[in-house]
């Protein structure tokens, strides 16, 4: 069920849609998608819709048009597509479609808009779904097994993983973490038929028990980033986009040195030059920030701000790249921040926003 909350058109005006959890198994209080509209000169946020009869709309993604947008549901076995209307904002439901596997937990366009790629985490595979010209989508046209020997986690690594999928700044390849077999696999991707292939190098290794979550590129050098889940670090990665691999290059903790409780890192963000790169740290509660040498090819911490809030799940930018936004999930907001082009700093902008149990946010400029 759609229930419009304000239906005044607003031109080229910056919208956030956030996705969240809904269940008891996830100890949940969310209620579906909720679409606001944010003033970029103040950060303040202002609701105009909640979707509704959705189960854990986790992650979203939006087409490079802007005009559909897309959900994976947690613990669920189908992606969600939606039509944006330009002038409000608002979403509608299109339909449903097949990931030929449990729990897709993160999903992405290819560069052309004809396929939706979705990490499907409890089924351990990948999974490309046709989009249609209307921008509904098509049951997973293939499902792709990622094979190995799984981490030495007793109950984070039973087995296969993947927790992300990310296009290569090219668009010829896609790079998968995996949680469960500390690999970050790599496909090529055909961009014609939708087919993944894997690279002749096939899939980076990390270190036992890290458990690769996410990744992110420099938007312009041959560099990658991956943040170890389990092992709150992150690893800087030389991306070779002919051959399609990745060579370590360094590994960092996300941590303060003198922090000793329970952590585990959530996300990653690059800042629009690749001069810095965040990451999200559940337990310490904090974004760390990095600032990134081009001629070295490596990151020296740059420090960390508090989230504002609890378990901190997901960061990323608007597509100005003037605000930074965290979601807080055990504590039920979503929080802006202002990032300083000098040093990486992060300063609190506008308001808290109340959302309950919020996972990931998808932003688009109508």
């Amino acid at each position: 069920m759609t229930t419009p909350l304000a239906a005044e058109p607003a031109p080229s005006a910056l919208y956030a849609y956030v996705g969240c959890y809904t269940t008891a198994q996830r100890s949940a209080r969310g209620d579906g998608i909720h679409v606001y509209r944010i003033d970029p000169q103040t950060a303040e946020w202002k609701h105009v819709q909640h979707v509704g009869d959705l189960v854990n709309p986790s992650f979203l993604t939006i087409s490079a048009d802007q005009r559909h947008l897309y959900s994976v549901h947690g613990d669920e076995d189908y992606a969600t597509s939606f039509s944006v209307d330009r002038a409000t904002g608002f979403l509608k439901p299109l339909n449903r479609a097949e990931t030929g596997g449990r729990n897709g937990v993160h999903l992405a366009i290819d560069p052309g808009g004809r396929f939706l790629v979705v990490a499907n985490y409890g089924a351990g595979n990948v999974a490309v779904l046709p989009i249609r010209p209307d921008g509904a989508l098509a049951d997973a046209a293939q499902v792709v097994a990622l094979p190995g020997q799984p981490g030495p986690h007793r109950i984070e690594q039973i087995g296969s993983h993947p927790h992300h999928v990310v296009f290569d700044p090219g668009g010829r390849s896609v790079v998968v973490p995996d949680k469960g077999l500390d690999r970050v696999f790599i496909f090529r991707f055909d961009g014609a038929s939708g087919k993944l292939t894997p690279t002749e190098q096939g899939a980076a290794v990390a270190r036992a028990g890290s458990g690769p979550r996410h990744a992110a590129f420099h938007p312009r050098l041959p560099y990658a980033w991956v943040v170890n889940e389990i092992a709150s670090t992150i690893t800087t990665y030389f991306w070779d986009a002919e051959r399609g691999s990745l060579r370590p290059v360094q590994i960092l903790p996300t941590l303060p040195s003198d922090y000793t409780g329970e952590n585990t890192v959530a996300e990653i963000a690059v800042s629009a030059g690749g001069r810095f790169v965040y990451c999200s740290n559940r337990g310490h509660d904090s974004i760390a920030a990095f600032s990134f040498d081009p001629r070295t090819g490596q990151l020296t911490s740059a420090g960390w701000t508090a989230s504002q809030g609890r378990t901190p799940r997901f960061i990323g930018f608007d597509p100005s790249h003037s605000m930074l936004c965290a979601t807080n999930e055990q504590s039920d907001t979503v929080v802006s921040f202002r990032a300083d082009d000098a040093n990486g700093r992060l300063t609190v902008a506008g308001s808290p926003v109340e959302n309950a149990s919020p996972v990931s946010i998808a932003f688009a400029q109508l």
